[in-house]
């Protein structure tokens, strides 16, 4: 069966996802369905989420939609195990700007409006692979969202009460302009995480991202790319890619100065996220990548990125 699936679907990532779902195959033939997939992948299409009457904002905090990526037309076979029937269906990546309770999660939570004023047809909602401590701020969408020849999605709008992770927002309401399928994918957040020795509980073990070394690290930040990315060839970065990273920090005096991460963790899991290990006490400022470096799912590289550093709330 996984024979059969292209070297470059199984390694590339799909959305950021497609190492991981190939990874699911395995775990699907060994265990079954709804072994791992209960409360990660929704495919009801209503809100079922009773409505809390929770703010768009509060405690300095703001309930939005930081992106929506256009990641392909026609997502692979391997989907199917994130949610049957996925395959042929469009996969979008959405990033909000806190984590979200996967409990509230419904594929109804979400409208997505093509170019031509048509409303796409939603199939189903889901958060792996990004299932490490942090990450539940990215869902994949899957459904007939439109196609990007002829009528591609331009607009996806929250719908149905989706709560943040601590209960205090409701993201009813929050909208974004999708990024064209043609489009590269950029750093959409940069934060500092308070531990970055987690180790996450959802999903099936190999969506577990490598940590940051044991010795040496001090803090570590969180860099959130708007899809999955990967070497061109499909493969995982390593040491030359660390060194393309640059954290622009500011020490106690208040000169800034511009360091590489002492590591690049959080590996190997197919999401969207990489860890910078870094071994300076140093504030963070900001994070910047260059060009035609990483390519997404449909082979676009990215653009030259750089964006400020949310400090840890």
């Amino acid at each position: 069966m996984i024979k059969d699936i292209p070297k470059r679907t199984v390694i590339a990532g799909l959305l950021g996802v497609t190492a991981a779902i190939s990874v699911g195959v395995v775990w699907f033939i060994m265990y079954g369905p709804g072994s791992w997939t209960d409360n990660i992948s929704n495919r009801d299409l209503i809100d079922t989420t009773p409505d809390a009457v929770l703010p768009r904002e509060a405690n300095g905090q703001s309930a939005k939609l930081l992106s929506a990526f256009h990641g392909l037309d026609a997502l692979p076979r391997v989907s199917n195990v994130i949610c049957r029937g996925s395959e042929g269906n469009t996969g979008m990546p959405v990033i909000f700007s806190t984590e979200i309770d996967i409990a509230t999660m419904q594929a109804g939570d979400f409208k997505v409006t093509t170019r031509s004023g048509a409303p796409g047809k939603m199939h189903c909602a889901s958060v792996l692979p990004a299932t490490d401590p942090g990450e539940l701020r990215t869902v994949l969408l899957i459904g007939q969202l439109g196609p990007a020849e002829t009528d591609p999605p331009v607009r996806v709008d929250v719908v149905g009460h989706l709560q943040s992770i601590d209960g205090t927002l409701d993201f009813q309401g929050a909208s974004a302009s999708v990024i064209p399928l043609e489009d590269g994918p950029s750093i959409v957040l940069a934060e500092v995480v308070e531990d970055w020795t987690l180790v996450g509980t959802l999903g099936p073990r190999r969506v577990r991202g490598s940590l940051c070394p044991t010795e040496g690290v001090v803090q570590a930040i969180r860099v959130t790319w708007e899809g999955g990315v990967t070497l061109k060839d499909g493969n995982e970065p390593g040491e030359a890619e660390r060194d393309l990273y640059t954290i622009t920090v500011e020490a106690p005096d208040g000169t800034r100065n511009e360091v590489k991460p002492l590591a690049l963790a959080n590996l190997g899991d197919g999401d969207n996220n990489h860890m910078l290990c870094m071994d300076t006490i140093d504030r963070p400022i900001s994070v910047s990548f260059p060009e035609s470096v990483f390519t997404d799912p449909n082979d676009d590289l990215n653009p030259a990125t750089k964006i400020d550093v949310t400090p840890y709330r």
